[in-house]
């Protein structure tokens, strides 16, 4: 099982910026790729980004596009979401996830970290 640890939330006027890290440990040998996901106040959870550990192939949900960079540093089993250009809209909390392999379910969710972005 891979465990994960968010950071970095907080409050931010629009048109900041916020760095978000995903610690991962446990097995996270048996991990494919990760993923960052929110889920705001009164919506379901929706994807934002995902990285593979080998070779950093990325994925972005079109409304962060362009705005937000996912990264990863294999020798720390970390992720990170570089969040430019914040918009109220962005307010949620952030989670990570682990894709344990191509094909299968996210899943071994963090706690969460908050972001609010004041307009």
């Amino acid at each position: 099982q891979v465990q994960l640890v968010e950071s970095g939330g907080g409050l931010v006027q629009a048109g900041g910026s916020l760095r978000l890290a995903c610690a991962a440990s446990g097995r996270t040998f048996s991990s494919y790729a990760m993923g960052w996901f929110r889920q705001a106040p009164g919506k379901e959870r929706e994807f934002v980004a995902r990285i593979t550990w080998s070779g950093g192939s990325t994925i972005y949900a079109d409304s962060v596009k362009g705005r937000f960079t996912i990264s990863r540093d294999n020798a720390k089993n970390t992720v990170y979401l570089q969040m430019n250009s914040l918009k109220p809209d962005d307010t949620a909390v952030y989670y990570c996830a682990n894709k344990p392999f191509s094909g299968a379910p996210f899943g071994s969710w963090g706690q969460g970290t908050r972001v609010t972005v004041s307009s």
